[in-house]
């Protein structure tokens, strides 16, 4: 039995309470990120912090960039990720450029732009949902107007994200009239919800930034005395999640594909609780959000980014 098998057979016994749980690993060896610098129908070169590396694509390479596109689609200077496939360590499985993902409380909209606070003392972002997306975004986010919530994915473009996806369906709700839940009195040890991802170096130069290539997430529940402030504040959180600092660790497992592993968190995401939501494109029934993945760990998982989310369990701490 290879390495890797045994550490995924020991960390899912750890979330079934079989044994402890494994230290602090890296899951993503397959997963790239870089900037494009040379791109043909057979191969791609992209400046990773290591150098520059090649990889090959097949016949069944699947290429994204605000939908499914051919090689030709993908630019010299396009922020790409990479996902290596059963093929070998440089072939490409599938490929995704430009990504961008806003999500948050609307501020303003003026026409087809829209202004989302991301929380989590975050700056404000911008997305431009353009004519050809027009109806689909309109289905599952049919009120843009502020207070209401706003998730979608799309292309990144200069400041602002196009977005092509709805990564959610809106609450038929602002989120000051969100409905009261009753307090948990106990948090079991392994949690079910759903995973999505952030991009902690958006609007920087990925290739660049540390942040966009480790593996971590961000979690919406830190201590509000000593990580994140009032902005953690969660009065009326979707799941019950223990508090954690920064620097703690949580074990996720998608529940679709069997993969997991474990992250160090990174980042506040009290945002995320405000979302009750369901996998729209996932096999499990599970709502409300555990955490955001970087984008490096969510794909080494198995998730697809344009899907915005899977289905999960969770072990904090």
């Amino acid at each position: 039995m290879s390495v890797d098998v045994q550490e995924r057979r020991k960390f899912t016994a750890a979330l079934l309470g079989d044994e402890a749980a494994p230290p602090p690993s890296d899951p993503s060896p397959q997963v790239v990120r870089g900037v494009a610098l040379h791109v043909t129908a057979h191969m791609l070169t992209v400046a990773t912090p290591k150098g520059e590396e090649r990889f090959l694509f097949e016949r069944t390479t699947a290429f994204w960039r605000g939908r499914d596109v051919g090689p030709q689609e993908i630019r010299v200077g396009d922020d790409v990720l990479v996902r290596c496939g059963g093929g070998g360590r440089w072939v490409v499985d599938r490929l995704w450029a430009q990504l961008g993902r806003i999500t948050g409380t609307i501020v303003s909209a003026d026409g087809d732009t829209v202004v989302v606070d991301p929380g989590h003392g975050r700056p404000p972002a911008t997305a431009v949902i353009p004519y050809r997306s027009s109806g689909r975004m309109s289905v599952r986010h049919p009120v843009l107007e502020p207070g209401y919530l706003f998730d979608a994915v799309g292309v990144r473009e200069g400041g602002t994200v196009q977005t092509t996806v709805p990564a959610t369906t809106q609450p038929p709700h602002p989120v000051s009239r969100a409905p009261r839940r009753p307090p948990v009195r106990r948090v079991p040890r392994a949690l079910s919800g759903i995973v999505s991802w952030y991009d902690p170096a958006y609007g920087r130069a990925a290739h660049t930034d540390p942040r966009a290539h480790a593996p971590g997430a961000a979690y919406p529940a830190l201590d509000p005395g000593s990580d994140c402030g009032p902005d953690c504040d969660r009065s009326d959180p979707c799941l019950p999640l223990p508090l954690l600092s920064l620097g703690a660790t949580v074990g996720v497992r998608n529940d679709d594909t069997g993969v997991a592993g474990v992250f160090p968190v990174l980042n506040c995401a009290s945002a995320a609780s405000r979302f009750c939501d369901r996998c729209r494109d996932g096999t499990g029934d599970t709502s409300g959000r555990l955490a955001e993945l970087t984008l490096p760990a969510f794909v080494a998982l198995g998730g697809r980014p344009e899907a915005g989310c899977f289905a999960a369990t969770m072990e904090a701490g």
